[in-house]
């Protein structure tokens, strides 16, 4: 996993981009410069996150962005997406790396020092961290803290990004923490300008992340 390709995470959601065309969205965020991107989608059956990632990395391919699947190995793999992202209640990377072989990007969810290690000895490309503040779309995300956050970059050689109710307006909070990028949802998906907002937080992201 190369560290400059998770400076934007950009995680999609359904309920943040609300009536407008999904994939339009998705497309104006890839255009403000997202650099990898997840699918997340916690409603679908296997099957229709499976056509949805299909039409998603065909998408991703046009902008040469890396597509992640939230939790649903089998769909990552039946759609052709270049990996998963897997929960700390979700399945192990271990088993996960079996499943998918090496050339698979696997990234996994670490909200302790102790999952952290334990995520890079099994095999993950990276690792999300957090939530540093409360989210509108996970209520009930274990907060962490700045100095966690900091523990876990030093002790860690795999990238890491931070995550959890980042906007344009705090995320300089994770100035010389040792992250390679911040991972977002409504910071993105939620705003009127798709395009703007993924722009403006690349810059910030470029300014802050050395």
């Amino acid at each position: 996993m190369n560290k400059e390709t998770l400076l934007l995470y950009a995680i999609t959601d359904t309920d943040c981009i609300g009536n407008r065309d999904f994939f339009e969205e998705v497309e104006h965020a890839l255009q403000g410069g997202v650099t990898i991107l997840q699918l997340r989608e916690k409603n679908l059956s296997t099957e229709q996150l499976t056509r949805k990632a299909k039409q998603l990395k065909s998408l991703c391919r046009k902008y040469h962005v890396p597509l992640i699947i939230n939790d649903n190995v089998q769909a990552a793999i039946d759609s052709g997406a270049d990996g998963v992202h897997v929960g700390a209640d979700d399945m192990d990377v271990a088993a996960v790396r079996k499943i998918t072989g090496s050339h698979f990007l696997i990234g996994a969810t670490a909200k302790t020092l102790e999952q952290a290690k334990k995520a890079q000895v099994q095999g993950a490309d990276y690792l999300g961290c957090g939530a540093l503040f409360t989210s509108p779309t996970k209520h009930n995300a274990q907060p962490m803290t700045i100095s966690t956050l900091k523990e876990i970059t030093s002790a860690i050689t795999i990238p890491i990004v931070a995550i959890g109710g980042l906007t344009y307006e705090n995320i300089d909070i994770i100035q010389n923490c040792g992250t390679a990028g911040a991972a977002v949802i409504s910071a993105i998906f939620a705003e009127n300008d798709v395009r703007t907002a993924a722009a403006k937080l690349k810059d910030k992201l470029q300014t802050i992340i050395h």
